[in-house]
């Protein structure tokens, strides 16, 4: 019984104590995001007719869908063609400031609404992937994202630094942003635009007011328990989502494994030749048929593909099995990226895969990028990201207005 008390009470104070995994989360924030940013560049030449006036789903339609299932999107607040455009730039530009971390508690917002506004104006021009960011762009919002190996990172080192030699650095990006963001809500919001569903609107009434409670206690020097206790919150909140994310990948790569068990295909070996043979699906037509020129090795494969899935959330009670499982299942991504030219499916389950990567390989990572950095002309030979920081957790960098 004692052991089980120091346990749980050992538990609680991890959970409560700092923000975990702050190098897997930043993984998550940049792999999701870039994977978000490329997809929008690809096809900024068919962006008319993917979510656009251009579009075989049209207005009509998705107004008649929204109005049934609720969806948030910004896209139907106006069906004018400079409307769209400035919602896809808007979309594309708060992918490259999440990718960057910067301001990640107010961006990871924006990021999701440019997410949501484009996905749920064309529900039907999406895939596996896009389904898995359009969950994991919600769950973002809850992480403290910007730890490390992020500008915002990088500002609070400078912030500590600059008071520890007694200078003020006030911050005014931070409540502008606040302001612009709280104006733009509160118009919608009276508007009655921000669709049927609950969920978002509360989301973003309740981080707006957070941020401006967080900004309101930092000011007060006599509100600093409870300056504490919202940091505690922040912190189980993170860790909560984080353990979303974690569950939602193992129940990704378990229902998918359990399903392909049920197949015929995949029983007696020969799923994976048939998408091989596809033409959607063989962008490399020599390199699909060198593949499936072996009965033995697309029997390896597809036995070897239910395995990895089916096994893989029960290996993560131990670590060399997961770390084993876990190289597979990111090299048979990237394989499917290249040989059934699908990159975005697989670069957005190789970031959901990367919050489960090990805490060293991540800071030996971001070694290997800082000596490559630091190699750079004009780079003074600086070995050290922004992101190696010491084991302390940086002091309150992911909530109000400092973000």
């Amino acid at each position: 019984m004692n052991r089980l008390a120091l346990a749980v009470s050992h538990g609680i104070a991890r959970v409560t104590d700092s923000a975990l995994a702050p190098y897997q989360t930043a993984v998550i924030r940049i792999g999701f995001s870039a994977t978000w940013l490329f997809f929008l560049l690809r096809e900024f030449p068919h962006r008319q007719e993917l979510y656009g006036p251009d579009g075989p789903w049209s207005w009509d339609l998705a107004e008649q869908l929204i109005s049934a299932n609720g969806a948030f999107t910004a896209l139907m607040w106006s069906d004018g063609r400079l409307w769209f455009e400035a919602v896809y730039a808007f979309a594309v530009l708060t992918s490259v400031c999440l990718l960057l971390g910067w301001r990640t508690r107010t961006l990871s917002v924006l990021f999701m609404v440019g997410v949501l506004s484009l996905q749920n104006r064309s529900v039907f021009m999406g895939d596996g992937g896009d389904n898995v960011l359009h969950l994991m762009c919600i769950y973002l919002v809850f992480t403290r994202c910007g730890q490390v190996w992020s500008l915002d990172e990088r500002r609070a080192r400078r912030n500590r630094a600059a008071r520890a030699r007694g200078e003020r650095t006030p911050d005014r990006v931070g409540p502008a942003l606040w302001a612009v963001f709280g104006t733009v809500l509160l118009a919608v919001t009276l508007a009655g635009r921000l669709g049927g569903d609950r969920f978002v609107p509360v989301l973003l009434w309740t981080v707006w007011l957070a941020q401006a409670l967080w900004w309101v206690v930092g000011r007060r020097a006599s509100a600093g328990e409870l300056r504490i206790l919202l940091d505690v919150i922040a912190r189980i909140v993170h860790n909560g989502a984080l353990f979303v994310i974690m569950t939602e990948a193992c129940l990704i790569y378990a229902t998918a494994g359990w399903y392909k068990i049920q197949g015929s295909r995949w029983q007696d070996g020969t799923a994976v030749y048939y998408p091989l043979h596809l033409d959607y699906f063989s962008p490399w037509p020599w390199l699909a048929d060198l593949l499936s020129s072996s009965g033995t090795m697309v029997l390896l494969v597809t036995y070897g593909t239910v395995l990895v899935q089916v096994a893989f959330p029960f290996t993560l009670f131990n670590r060399r099995a997961k770390n084993v499982l876990l190289v597979a299942m990111m090299t048979e991504h990237a394989v499917i990226a290249v040989v059934l030219g699908l990159p975005f499916f697989s670069l957005a389950m190789i970031a959901a895969d990367a919050v489960f990567l090990p805490t060293s390989f991540l800071r030996r990572l971001g070694g290997w990028a800082a000596r490559a950095r630091g190699g750079l002309p004009g780079r003074g030979g600086r070995t050290t990201l922004p992101g190696q920081r010491s084991e302390e957790e940086p002091a309150h960098s992911h909530v109000g207005f400092t973000v």
